[in-house]
Order: structure tokens, then C-alpha cells, then sequence
């Protein structure tokens, strides 16, 4: 885990003010329910079936127990509402500068559009990166994401690269 991060976080937005704060094994399924709510995700094979359980809490143990990584959910209320993973990665290109990557960045669909995304990725850059000593913030998105895109660059994300992905065979 990130230990520089202070956390829990408040992130204000439209449905109240949410909590940003370390998962915990216990979000397991919470955090399983936002992977399959996204269409893409779900297409993907996050569909919350009860057998693939044990592997999202096998993933969640190990980016808990990784001093690069952290796996962060929102809270609003009782409910967890958002997720996204962050990875601090030492560099050597642009004279050793680390960069901040963000991975699956989710919020439940009844609630996109209430700035709980919004104040998600403004706490990453603004607080989490220069926590870090990060001098860069890096995402992917899928190319099918045109919403996704357009929320990144209003944030000031700018889309410089193109990015390549290779499945391993399995098996």
C-alpha cells in the first residue's frame, strides 16, 4: 500500500460528500460490483460470478500487500460508490521522474455525473501525486471510451499516446 497517501479523503460532489479511503478486504464484493457495472468490463469477463470471486480477492490481497500500489474505494453513506487502483512507478526516462499510473477508475452509473469522479482524479493529481513525489499522472483508456475521454481533458489529461495492450494466452 501507498503509505504516503493520508487518507480517508473527503470528496465533496452533487450526492453529498463521500469518503475516499483504502479498501479493505471486506470491499471485495463492492468493489466486484463496480467492475461489472461498467458495460466494458462486464464484456471483459467482470461479471461478478460467485466463482470468480476468489481471484478478485486474490488480486485485492496482493495490491494491498504491494508497497507500489493501492486499491481506494468511495463511500457515500454506507455504500461503496467508486474505486480506482493507483501504482507509484520509478522511472529513468525524464531524468528519473516517477510517474502516478491510475487504473480502473469506476463509479457506480446512478451516480456518474455527481463529481465524485471529478473530485476523485483532482485529489490524484493535486494531493496523491505530489504525495508521492510523482512528477507525472498516467492513464489508459479504452479507445471506445469518447465519454471517458472527454472527462479526462476537461481535468486537463491531455491524450499524447497511443497505447498497445497483448492478451497472454491462458492456459
Amino acid at each position: 500500500m501507498l503509505d504516503a497517501l493520508a487518507l480517508p479523503h473527503p470528496i465533496e460532489s452533487r450526492a453529498g460528500t463521500a469518503q475516499l479511503r483504502r479498501a479493505t478486504i471486506d470491499d471485495t464484493d463492492a468493489v466486484i460490483a463496480l467492475l461489472a457495472d461498467d458495460p466494458i468490463s462486464a464484456a471483459r469477463g467482470d461479471v461478478a460470478s460467485d466463482e470468480d470471486r476468489p481471484a478478485y480477492r486474490a488480486g485485492l490481497v496482493e495490491i494491498l500487500a504491494d508497497a507500489s500500489n493501492d486499491l481506494l474505494v468511495v463511500e457515500l453513506g454506507d455504500e461503496i460508490v467508486g474505486t480506482l487502483q493507483l501504482t507509484s512507478i520509478p522511472g529513468m526516462a525524464r531524468r528519473g521522474a516517477r510517474r502516478l499510473l491510475v487504473e480502473a477508475v469506476r463509479v457506480r452509473s446512478d451516480l456518474r455525473s455527481s463529481g465524485i469522479g471529478s473530485g476523485i482524479m483532482r485529489w490524484v493529481s493535486d494531493t496523491a501525486a505530489p504525495a508521492l513525489g510523482a512528477a507525472m499522472v498516467q492513464l489508459t483508456s479504452d479507445a471506445s471510451r469518447i465519454d471517458a475521454h472527454r472527462f479526462y481533458e476537461r481535468l486537463g489529461y491531455v491524450g499524447s499516446h497511443k497505447g498497445f495492450k497483448y492478451t497472454v494466452p491462458q492456459g
